[in-house]
This record gives structure tokens, sequence and C-alpha cells, in this order.
């Protein structure tokens, strides 16, 4: 009778965490960092979500941010900020469980701060030398994509073609012969 007792108390203390984290906490979303510069990757938290899976929608997203998780511990995804967005509140709408506009909140753009960082483009605006086994020193040179190849290789490649047709010839030749034996 003890060992069933403790046993269901076992259970129910081990249970009752996750039930009670389940429904605890106020709906909403959080943000990190709390006040994204436009062009910025972000995390999104959605308290209130019961199931596994959500989308977070904003006017300051380039795309919805796909939510998962445990329920327990809301929904979690990623997204970027437009880098082209005026500063002020964009409102978040959080789907989920079947329903539209489950989860709501704010994220809040800032004014940019006129420094050398802002003004530092986000992606590479000329070939990167790195990988490729240094073609991008020919990315970089204009007349290399119109010249093409010179005479040289043209009848190097000519040649190592008439080569392989001759050897292919070959070979085939003296596979009929022996089969015919």
């Amino acid at each position: 009778m003890r060992l069933t007792l403790c046993a269901g108390a076992v259970v129910a203390a081990a249970f009752t965490p996750t039930a009670y984290a389940a429904g605890t906490g106020p709906a909403g979303v959080s943000v990190t960092p709390g006040s994204p510069a436009a062009g910025s990757d972000i995390q999104l938290r959605a308290m209130g979500c019961a199931g596994r899976t959500g989308a977070a929608a904003s006017d300051a997203f380039v795309s919805d941010a796909w939510l998962t998780g445990g329920g327990g511990g809301g929904l979690v995804g990623e997204t970027r900020v437009r880098t082209a967005l005026r500063p002020g509140s964009y409102d978040i709408r959080v789907d989920c469980d079947g329903h539209r506009d489950r989860v709501k909140g704010t994220v809040t753009v800032p004014v940019r701060e006129s420094s050398p960082r802002a003004s530092v483009p986000a992606s590479p605006v000329a070939p990167v030398h790195a990988g490729g086994g240094g073609t991008a020193r020919l990315a970089t040179v204009g007349d290399a994509r119109v010249a093409g190849p010179g005479t040289r290789q043209t009848v190097v490649g000519l040649v190592l073609a008439s080569v392989a047709a001759v050897a292919v010839a070959v070979r085939s030749a003296r596979r009929g012969h022996d089969g015919r034996d």
C-alpha cells in the first residue's frame, strides 16, 4: 500500500510541472534582440500556443518565421528584419493551434545611428577571394568571360578528342573480333 501511494505521489509530482508550465505565462511574442536594427536577424519566442508548430508574420519581416517547440516552453523561430524598413513599431501575428492571430506582439525598429558601421554593405559587392580553385581572380577580369579559349586550347582539345575516338574504335574492333572466334 505504501509503495503504491509513494509511486502515485512521484508520478503526480513528475507530471504536475509539465501541465502547469504549459498553461503559465502570458501569451505574447518576445523578440531577441529587443530593438533589432533593420537588416538584422532576430529570434522569436511565442508563448500561448499549445501545439508544436506555428508561423509568425509581420510587415517588418523579410519572410514569415516558422516556429517550432514542445508547447510548454513556447514556440521559437528565426527571421530577418527588412533592410529598407523605417524606424517604428510593427505588429507580429502568430498563427498556431489552427487559429489565425492566436498570439500577438510587436517589434520596434530603432532609428539608425549615423556610424561607419551603418554604411557597410550587408553582403559582399565583389567576388570573394576564397575557394573555386582561383577562379575569383578571373571573375574580376571582364575580358576573361568574353574571350573564351584561344587557338592553342582549341587545337589541343581537337587532338585529345581525336585520340579518344581512335581508342574507342580500336577497342570496339578488338571486342568484335574476339567475340567471333
